[in-house]
């Protein structure tokens, strides 16, 4: 069963004093399955929070339909089993990370008697038991993305939605959302999200789907998309005249140099055979030579330039 379904979902705003129309969303199309990481990426402007406020309630759809589980966005019984971390948050800054998850729980109609325990055990989770009695105004960013975490899943959801839970986080908080995200799937619960960091979304997300100016342009599970093809070569030599090195740059499509050593990226094996010769003939040594296998990022790339070219 689909957890989020989107069908011909389109969005258009009125803009500036003419009140010309901006297509936001074209016809998207979508189906989440329960119990999977969703990943949903594109480049900025490319409609992914728009399809996220559509799928909260936040604003209405043009045209075209979505569902949460089986109900309709429209029906706000679609919300009860949804959690929600939006971009760029606005908190209350008067309050202390303990007081804004009580204030939520108490909106969410959690009982009073399991309110704290559980508020408790997800501050832990997010990584802020130390601060959770500290105003929100003394919290870093990625401490309010912590504690917005920690708000998102207060009511015990079914689906998480999460817009950018990656922003404004260390290298340390970007593995500890992680591996809640992961956990939150071991536990059969339904992730979607938005990310720029891509990096991140490849290690763990089941599906993707990349949405280039208002239309999706590439959806199905990373295995299938990325497959085992190779995305090109990496070879790191030492030791190389400027003659060879500057040779070789313009045989390869990338060249990095600092001091003695040198990175090439070559795209097929033959130019890499051909490399290895000329360095071996220049007396060369050779550090290390590493197949690049297609990544999420080389998949995002190459379909929002190939969208921008038509």
């Amino acid at each position: 069963m689909s957890a989020i379904r989107l069908r011909g979902l389109s969005k258009t705003f009125r803009k500036g004093f003419w009140m010309k129309p901006m297509h936001a969303l074209r016809g998207v199309d979508l189906s989440v399955r329960e119990g999977e990481i969703f990943g949903f990426l594109g480049p900025n402007g490319a409609g992914k929070t728009t399809t996220i406020k559509i799928l909260t309630g936040l604003i209405h759809p043009s045209a075209g339909e979505a569902w949460i589980g089986d109900l309709p966005v429209e029906v706000p019984e679609s919300r009860k089993k949804l959690g929600f971390l939006p971009e760029g948050t606005f908190f209350h800054d008067h309050l202390t990370g303990l007081e804004f998850c009580e204030m939520h729980a108490r909106l969410l109609g959690i009982p009073r008697a399991e309110r704290r325990d559980r508020i408790r055990d997800l501050m832990v989770r997010v990584g802020l038991a130390d601060s959770e009695a500290k105003q929100i105004r003394h919290y870093s960013k990625g401490m309010r993305q912590r504690v917005g975490l920690a708000q998102a899943l207060l009511g015990d959801p079914e689906v998480v939605i999460l817009d950018e839970p990656m922003s404004g986080l260390d290298p340390v908080g970007r593995r500890e959302v992680r591996d809640l995200i992961l956990e939150l799937r071991e536990q059969g619960r339904t992730v979607f999200f938005s990310s720029h960091v891509l990096a991140d979304a490849e290690m763990i997300c089941d599906q993707v789907a990349v949405i280039v100016a208002g239309r999706v342009v590439e959806t199905g599970y990373l295995a299938d998309l990325l497959g085992r093809q190779m995305g090109g070569v990496e070879l790191v030599v030492e030791g190389l005249s400027e003659e060879r090195w500057q040779e070789l740059s313009r045989a390869s499509r990338r060249s990095v140099g600092h001091g003695m050593r040198h990175l090439f990226e070559f795209s097929d094996e033959d130019t890499v055979e051909k490399a290895l010769d000329e360095v071996r003939r220049d007396g060369g040594r050779i550090v290390s030579l590493v197949p690049a296998r297609r990544s999420l990022e080389d998949l995002v790339v190459e379909r929002s330039r190939s969208v921008g070219m038509r």
